[in-house]
């Protein structure tokens, strides 16, 4: 009997706990909290899940945020942010890397991207597989995308949208566009938010490994964009080396045979010349090699390049990504002064005598040294080179 009592005791108190849970509930409506950081600001925004936010409520927040997290830094040629700015019919500061497959691009993107208030267009042409573009058929395409995305008008890109939403990583890298997917993804993959979105940001950032140098000149000879080029080159023998651990590269030609890569090194090279000549102001040549063992020297040419200065948050990301290795093989957290180098353990000598063979011209041209014995262990593998 006293059992049963105790029952109903606790049976009674239960439901007098679910009643008050459930008037609470009532009462106060859902909320999703969403931390933002302005600088050394914390702000918290809570945003009802019963209410619909508007895409300008979401371009007025990234507005806000925009002029905090730029607060205090000097922009070029006193410029104001709404005088680099496609939506108040500015002209942003507009960058592409030009590179090929692990060559250091996403270490270098990332650094770029790092500035506040860059907005990163990462692998545009993703979409179009393990396949160098060179010319036709697919030129005029590719520069038709790039074009576009480097205007803030998605309005057209179907075929680029599309292979995003089963590849996210095509967004993902795109910190600031990607923090907005997450919260509001109903508006992530819409032309129309994506346009107007695009549009607030005054740094436009982008990298390929797809698209050969000759072609980028169609780039720059378009004056509405006043883009800045910057080529990316890996000696073969550390890129080669690096392909090995992607699953996706071995049996593509255009990826796994030393004379393909060397070739449009060698074309590369060229094309560098006449882009030197042509527009020595918008575009430079660097060596991930270079990069890697000169970070911070290295970047602040780069933002100079640029017509910027060195961001706090640019230098914290050096900091941080520069001592130590973390991650896997698409992890930009390196020990950076030996990451260009692991070929010479990597590779065995066999293996780096038929990359030698197959490259010497590129090699040359860029300041890679070949080897002369097995004995790797003090070997310097690049001299000094110039574009002429």
């Amino acid at each position: 009997m006293v059992r049963k009592k105790e029952f109903y005791g606790i049976a009674f108190i239960a439901l007098i706990c679910f009643l008050l849970i459930a008037f609470c509930q009532k009462d106060t409506p859902a909320i999703r909290h969403r931390s933002v950081s302005f600088q050394a600001i914390e702000l918290d925004e809570s945003i009802p899940e019963e209410e619909h936010i508007s895409m300008e409520e979401i371009l007025n927040i990234q507005r806000n945020r925009l002029k905090r997290d730029l607060y205090g830094y000097k922009l070029p040629s006193n410029h104001s942010l709404i005088d680099l700015t496609l939506e108040a019919g500015g002209e942003p500061i507009r960058t592409v890397i030009l590179t090929t497959w692990r060559s250091g691009s996403t270490f270098l993107g990332d650094i770029i991207n790092s500035l506040p208030g860059n907005y990163y267009h990462y692998e545009p042409l993703l979409d179009y597989g393990i396949m160098q573009i060179r010319g036709p058929p697919h030129s005029d395409s590719a520069i038709s995308v790039l074009k576009s995305l480097l205007n803030c008008d998605y309005t057209d890109l179907y075929r680029y949208l599309k292979f995003g939403m089963s590849h996210v990583y095509l967004f993902t890298h795109n910190k600031r566009l990607w923090n907005q997917c997450e919260a509001f993804p109903d508006y992530c993959w819409e032309p129309d938010f994506l346009n107007e979105f695009c549009k607030l940001f005054p740094f436009q950032s982008m990298k390929t490994v797809r698209l050969r140098l000759k072609l980028a000149e169609e780039l720059l000879e378009d004056k509405s964009l006043n883009v800045k080029i910057i080529l990316l080159v890996r000696d073969p023998r550390g890129t080669l080396q690096s392909r090995r651990h992607r699953d996706w590269c071995p049996g593509v030609p255009d990826c796994d045979q030393p004379t393909y890569l060397c070739s449009d090194m060698v074309s590369d090279y060229s094309a560098a010349i006449r882009l030197k000549q042509l527009y020595p102001s918008r575009f430079r040549a660097l060596r991930y090699e270079d990069l890697s063992l000169k970070p911070y020297q290295i970047t602040e040419d780069i933002f100079e390049f640029m017509g910027l200065s060195l961001h706090p948050e640019v230098k914290d990301f050096l900091d941080t990504h520069t001592t130590s290795n973390v991650g896997g093989v698409s992890s930009t957290f390196r020990d950076s002064k030996n990451t260009p180098f692991h070929w010479k353990s990597d590779l065995n000598y066999t293996e780096i005598q038929l990359i030698e063979e197959a490259c010497h011209e590129a090699m040359n041209l860029w300041g890679y040294v070949r080897t002369e014995s097995s004995n790797l262990k003090d070997f310097i593998p690049i001299k000094s080179y110039e574009i002429q």
